[in-house]
């Protein structure tokens, strides 16, 4: 079911009938028992209360609202023109806010690609685009969008892991901007059907399950202690081999394979060390 317009027209102009109509339902009451002529106040009783059925098909229409209304269980359209307005006095006129709202989901816990367990919450920006598929689509629509969205975020969870060990691969930590993407478009498709546009999603809380944060940690830890060693090395093999080239180019000294093996392996102990190292003065002649 999509959404029509529904008819209405304007109420100022409406409202300014109905006090005519009143004034002349008046005269005639008072001039008829004036005269004492029945059919005048008779008249004046009637068109009162036919004024009085007719006013009630006044509402207003705030900005970013709509109006659906039903004619005995059927829709008959949805008024979005804002002020005052007027339709015909059967309808049932039920309130339907086209504002963006938002809601931030709870913390759940749920198990990443790899099968890990992680904590994740979302927040969800969204608003009405289809007054019609929101009413009778579904039986609450605000609580249609909370729970599906909710479930859209652990079927987007399990899609990733928490940390990718591969650099090209996504993961939910590394590549935001794709996760938001995925989440917005899962969480649309299913709330489609509810005439609800989803605005924005992205994940506001990430995190390991406390039972693995600990052992989290300490792997994310080992893997940055090996990254910053093997840069270190790769830093310290280039070193070395600059110092050997510049020694050899310039002839300050000879030095045959086995003082170089040394010369280098003392270099990078000096180099790749994690505590300054205590020069050792030889005081001796270079050969033995």
């Amino acid at each position: 079911m999509n959404e029509v317009p529904a008819r209405s027209l304007p109420g100022i102009p409406f409202l300014l009938v109905l006090i005519l109509g009143y004034l002349l339902a008046g005269y005639l009451f008072i001039g008829g028992a004036t005269e004492r002529n029945a059919a005048g106040p008779a008249a004046g009783l009637i068109l009162f209360f036919l004024l009085s059925f007719l006013s009630k098909g006044f509402f207003q229409v705030q900005p970013n609202q709509g109006k659906v209304m039903q004619l005995f269980g059927r829709y008959a359209g949805t008024v979005r023109d804002e002020g005052l307005r007027w339709t015909n006095p059967f309808y049932a006129k039920r309130t339907v806010s086209l504002r963006v709202r938002n809601f931030e989901s709870s913390r759940l816990k749920v198990n990443d690609n790899d099968g890990n367990p992680i904590e994740i919450a979302a927040v969800v920006v969204w608003q009405v685009v289809d007054t019609a598929e929101a009413t009778f689509q579904v039986e609450d629509y605000e609580n249609f969008v909370q729970i599906q969205s909710e479930a859209a975020l652990r079927q987007m969870a399990t899609s990733y892991p928490y940390d990718s060990h591969d650099s090209g691969a996504p993961s939910l930590r590394s590549h935001g901007k794709e996760v938001n993407q995925h989440l917005r478009d899962e969480i649309q498709e299913r709330l489609g059907k509810a005439g609800v546009d989803v605005v924005e999603a992205r994940i506001t809380h990430l995190a390991y399950a406390q039972e693995i944060a600990q052992a989290m940690l300490q792997r994310q830890q080992a893997g940055a202690i090996i990254a910053a060693r093997a840069r270190i090395v790769e830093g310290a093999v280039s070193m070395v081999e600059m110092a050997l080239e510049q020694l050899s180019l310039r002839g300050v000294v000879a030095l045959d394979e086995e003082r170089k093996a040394a010369m280098v392996s003392n270099l990078l102990v000096v180099l790749c060390g994690e505590r300054s190292t205590q020069p050792v003065v030889n005081t001796g002649t270079l050969h033995h």
